[in-house]
């Protein structure tokens, strides 16, 4: 989850908030991708999630990365909550997951590039330590009361108000893990028809890399247990965003929703101040509650919509959120399935014919398919695996339209379609086989 959000100043105007999304609109050689991938420290030997403090923890692990390779602290009261180099961050998920925002670059392989960067830096400091990483979308076996909590204001919050608005938000806070893409816009209209496709398609991102089959210990008859919780989690900040779809869609649209959204919190000289279930619409009038007679400024506003969560987010860019973290291969493979879909006309319009005629029932029914059945899946007549193969073939086109070899990072995706098993699949058959039902092997089995 994010940072605290650099925006601008005070919001003088109602038209500031739309017009802050439309500032992200860039010419097509501008454009560039951004990587965020969630993983899972655990503790070599006894298999115990990576704590924030000790010997063996996060802090350790963030006082390696700042000595040896010059990463600069981030600091929330007297505790390191994450890391920057340049344009990028490493970040704290609720439980612990620790999380790389990569920098916005040029190509797939740079992405590629820059995770493998990543991963050898985070080794060179963990391995001496006994710690290691896995990339699966769901702790497999702890249980809630085991995960570490980590010392941020923002998920203290959080952490109370997600009991009280659905049945699966700590869930998803302290044990689940996701990689997602962040890409440019144009415009507009290239928002518009990209965000429709990207919320579409993202029941066949989730399928395609569903790596969550367990939970508490054992099968949780789901190929993706996080594609799961997220369908019951808080149903006024998530879902597929139906209203996208209505004629007039646009930046004030999204805008109108996100307002409509209850607050978290407002932060304030590096504390995160109790807003919960208050209205951004009475902040503009200097009527929230937890600061009276203050208004917002831009700042807040961003902060405000990194608490949002559909399956595809609009900020200055756009985010694709539906899918589970995996293994190297496939880390890198979501970014170049939506660059390939997104960045290439032809594919971005071919993509739109493939969807455009889906109505919502169609759309949520395919999401809740891919949670349970990955590829097997199936909704309204639409089967997941057919869809796949028709996104995963317009994204090897539109990345081969771009010349640069990045087609070769879709491997993966190419091989679950040829085989029609995921990631998902392929951790239950060990389960059910060579495993004999035991879970101590997956550690290894999805090590980064």
């Amino acid at each position: 989850m994010s940072i605290p959000q650099s925006g601008g100043g005070l919001i003088e105007d109602f038209s500031q908030l739309a017009a802050y999304m439309e500032s992200g609109c860039k010419p097509k050689d501008q454009w560039r991708l951004g990587t965020e991938h969630e993983k899972f420290g655990w503790l070599e030997g006894s298999r115990a999630p990576l704590p924030y403090g000790g010997d063996r923890s996060v802090s350790a692990l963030f006082q390696g990365l700042e000595q040896k390779f010059g990463w600069s602290p981030v600091r929330e009261r007297d505790n390191i909550i994450g890391l920057t180099r340049g344009l990028a961050n490493i970040s704290l998920e609720p439980g612990g997951q620790f999380e790389l925002s990569g920098a916005p670059v040029a190509t797939v392989h740079e992405t590629e590039a820059e995770l493998r960067q990543h991963l050898d830096e985070v080794a060179s400091i963990a391995t001496p330590l006994g710690i290691r990483f896995m990339g699966i979308g769901a702790a497999p076996e702890w249980h809630h009361d085991q995960m570490p909590v980590m010392p941020k204001g923002r998920y203290r919050l959080m952490t109370d108000y997600m009991g009280r608005v659905g049945t699966h938000g700590t869930q998803m806070m302290y044990r689940t893990s996701t990689v997602q893409v962040n890409l440019d816009y144009a415009s507009e209209a290239d928002m518009v028809k990209k965000l429709r496709v990207a919320l579409a398609l993202q029941p066949v991102a989730t399928a395609l890399f569903a790596s969550s089959p367990f939970f508490d210990g054992k099968p949780n008859g789901h190929r993706s247990w996080r594609g799961r919780i997220w369908r019951d989690l808080d149903a006024s900040r998530t879902g597929m965003l139906p209203f996208a779809f209505d004629e007039g869609m646009g930046f004030q649209a999204y805008v109108d929703w996100v307002l409509d959204v209850p607050m978290y919190f407002v932060y304030r000289d590096g504390k995160y101040i109790n807003a919960l279930g208050q209205s951004f619409r009475d902040f503009l009038k200097g009527q929230l509650p937890a600061l009276p007679g203050e208004k917002p400024t831009l700042s807040d506003w961003a902060d405000h919509m990194t608490t949002v969560f559909p399956e595809a987010r609009v900020k200055k860019y756009i985010e694709m959120r539906g899918a589970d973290c995996g293994d190297f291969a496939h880390i890198v493979a979501l970014p170049a399935f939506w660059v390939g879909l997104m960045y290439d006309q032809t594919a971005l319009d071919a993509a739109w014919d493939l969807v455009k005629g889906f109505e919502a029932e169609t759309r949520e029914g395919l999401r809740i398919a891919a949670s349970v059945s990955a590829l097997a899946g199936e909704a309204n007549g639409i089967k997941l695996i057919d869809l796949a193969r028709a996104a995963v073939g317009l994204s090897h086109a539109g990345l081969a339209a771009r010349g640069l070899g990045e087609e070769r990072h879709l491997a993966p995706l190419m091989q679950s379609l040829a085989t029609g098993k995921t990631q998902a699949d392929r951790l239950l058959d060990l389960y059910n086989g060579t495993w004999g039902k035991s879970l101590e092997p997956i550690y290894a089995a999805t090590s980064l």
